[in-house]
């Protein structure tokens, strides 16, 4: 869409108005001033909805994707538009949660509707008791298992694609999608 050819878009600041009294009456002048009111209408229209532009659920569709790239957050042109208007609107917190077990559960349920389980592999452990053993060392490798929650089911590659963005980088991550909720399906 583009914002220039809106037809009938008048300007809320004519110039032939605002041209000297002699001018007032001069048909030349008068139509020369309501072309350039013409050309100056988007702009005065875009410029007195600015704020707008700047909040993910009312800037323009064609103007998401730059509002993304100004957040920092990476959108799939495949996912529906609510789905890209809420990850651009959530990017603070999404970037606050980033590389946590909170932040990939949150993106996947946002992004895919998928409820998530994530299985970290440690990596961090400790003891009260001075002469205990040392712990294993961890594994390095991150279980996410994923379910449907918000579709019927789910593309393990849309997910795979989503984990590996959301992963740390010093893990290895590995994603098992369940039919529902760990415990509800049968062993």
């Amino acid at each position: 869409m583009s914002r220039a050819a809106l037809p009938g878009l008048r300007s809320p600041h004519p110039i032939g108005g605002l041209l000297p009294s002699m001018y007032a009456e001069d048909d030349l002048a008068q139509r020369f001033t309501a072309g350039l009111d013409t050309v100056l209408a988007p702009v005065f229209a875009t410029l007195d909805n600015l704020p707008a532009y700047f909040q993910a659920r009312l800037a323009p569709a064609d103007f998401l994707d730059w509002l993304a790239g100004w957040v920092a957050v990476d959108t799939d042109p495949a996912w529906p538009e609510e789905v890209r208007r809420a990850v651009v609107g959530r990017a603070l917190e999404l970037h606050r949660w980033r590389g946590t077990r909170r932040g990939l559960q949150e993106r996947l349920r946002l992004v895919l509707g998928a409820g998530a389980q994530v299985v970290d592999g440690g990596g961090a452990a400790w003891s009260t008791d001075a002469d205990a053993a040392l712990p294993p060392a961890p594994s390095g490798e991150l279980l996410v298992r994923v379910w449907p929650e918000r579709t019927p089911q789910l593309d393990e590659e849309q997910v795979l694609a989503v984990v590996r963005a959301t992963c740390p980088v010093h893990l290895t991550c590995r994603v098992q999608v369940l039919p529902g909720p760990p415990g509800t399906e049968e062993s």
